[in-house]
């Protein structure tokens, strides 16, 4: 219940919040933190939105558009420090894969204006197996859409993913821990990116053709348009996740940036690559190639004012005819934020995505080791070439360590920051998330040599515990 909807007991709970705020206040205030007594004058009149959308922001390509008067959304401004499910009407353009309405979660505090937004991961898909959850088939998450207790401790896998995400991680401590939180499920299947209502068959025949709405690119922006409606304008964004969400936090960066406006902005993709990768490459040597074309028509990226034109008008630098010069477009579009991207040399479910259902020789190897191995060969060729980019970069930095026994070696950022280590170079993770969050000078750049020292350590029963319940 919302604190101004029981006056009575306002002193009281203004005291014990007052206690709480001096305990857990840091010795050095954040840029973007709300003094101790504003901090108190917020519990009782939660601070507004100052950076609402304008009307020419809700017109043209892609606007923000905003729930209908009236409609329940769901949010209470004075419930602080817990997950609020936010509902956004079809009017807004978001919906779910499946056709269903998208929602959202927001967990805001009291004390800053500082903002993370976390995409979550999950896969990808584009066509009826991949796309209906078909059992065998890597495909994308919640196919069936997002119930409204989404974050709750029963559901560990959002609402425990990550410390970019928990409030309490006492071994993996991250300033933004502290801030807004805002959670960005995903339902349709396409990065973030897309912007298709597709008709996939079932090759079968048994089952009624799949309707399937690769809708990322207008979730994403019913949520911005949301966030700037109700919230205050962020002093310190960070945009962050990992697999699909970390892709979708490069895709989304330029316009979430652009509109939520920041003083600083951060982004960190973890483990959701685009790889530097012409249109007509080829296959040899752009291992991508193949998988990029696909997702390019049935995702409808390339349509006349879609997904990729929209980046590109406000982007000089970025090349359609090569997704990864994202990169350097977003560098120098943002030359005073801190970018990094961070994934796994030996990943092998991005990589899977990437290739087996595109390169004969991985579909058709003689047994699961042969398999991996080309699927590895074809990685290691596509982040050397990542890593290379990266490293011309000021300010947008690649950190990239061998293995991790858990989630096949995807996402550097799930369940701790631990074991995400490049040994030689006395490298944690951790100095990378600082390098981006609150560095300086040139973003840390790392790369680890080989997998002996990652496979030689301990076994770690969480991991063993977490790649169960993933199964």
């Amino acid at each position: 219940m919302a604190i101004a909807a029981r006056p009575a007991r306002i002193p009281v709970m203004v005291a014990a919040a007052a206690v709480t705020v001096l305990i857990a206040s840091p010795l050095k205030a954040e840029e973007g933190d709300y003094s101790f007594w504003q901090t108190l004058v917020n519990l009782v009149s939660p601070p507004k939105a100052d950076n609402k959308v304008t009307a020419a922001q809700r017109t043209g390509a892609y606007p923000l558009l905003a729930n209908p008067s009236g409609f329940n959304d769901g949010f209470r401004p004075g419930r602080y420090s817990e997950w609020q499910t936010i509902q956004l009407a079809p009017e807004t353009g978001a919906v779910c894969g499946d056709g269903s309405p998208f929602k959202f979660f927001v967990n805001r505090v009291a004390d800053t204006r500082n903002t993370i937004l976390y995409m979550e991961g999950g896969g990808a898909c584009w066509d009826y197996a991949s796309c209906s959850g078909q059992s065998g088939i890597r495909g994308a998450r919640n196919p069936n859409g997002i119930p409204d207790d989404y974050m709750s401790l029963l559901n560990p896998g959002a609402s425990l993913v990550s410390p970019f995400v928990t409030r309490v991680s006492p071994f993996d401590a991250v300033k933004t821990q502290g801030w807004n939180m805002v959670y960005i499920p995903y339902c349709t299947g396409d990065i973030y990116s897309g912007d298709r209502v597709a008709v996939y068959e079932d090759p079968s025949g048994q089952q009624a053709p799949l309707v399937w709405h690769h809708n990322g690119v207008r979730n994403v922006r019913a949520v911005v348009g949301w966030l700037k409606d109700n919230l205050p304008r962020p002093t310190q964004m960070l945009s962050t996740g990992c697999s699909a969400g970390g892709a979708g936090s490069l895709t989304s960066y330029h316009p979430l940036r652009r509109d939520m406006a920041p003083t600083r902005g951060f982004l960190i993709d973890d483990s959701g690559p685009i790889f530097p990768t012409p249109a007509n490459g080829s296959p040899v040597d752009y291992p991508s190639q193949p998988l990029m074309a696909l997702i390019r028509q049935a995702w409808g990226l390339d349509q006349p004012n879609g997904p990729l034109p929209y980046l590109a008008s406000g982007m000089p630098q970025f090349d359609l005819g090569e997704l990864g010069s994202l990169y350097p477009a977003l560098s120098a579009k943002y030359p005073s934020d801190r970018l990094g991207h961070t994934h796994f040399w030996k990943d092998l479910n991005y990589s899977s995505y990437s290739y087996e259902r595109f390169h004969p020789d991985i579909a058709n190897a003689p047994d699961q080791a042969t398999k991996e191995a080309r699927i590895h060969a074809r990685w290691d060729t596509d982040t050397a070439r990542l890593r290379d980019r990266l490293n011309t970069l000021d300010n947008f930095g690649g950190y990239f360590p061998q293995y991790r026994a858990l989630n096949e070696s995807h996402c550097t950022t799930i369940v701790d920051f631990k074991n995400a280590d490049i040994q030689a170079q006395n490298l944690q993770l951790k100095h990378f998330i600082d390098s981006v969050l609150d560095g300086q000078g040139k973003v840390l750049d790392a790369s680890e040599q080989d997998d002996q020292a990652d496979r030689a350590k301990p076994f770690n029963l969480l991991y063993w515990l977490v790649d169960q319940l993933l199964g």
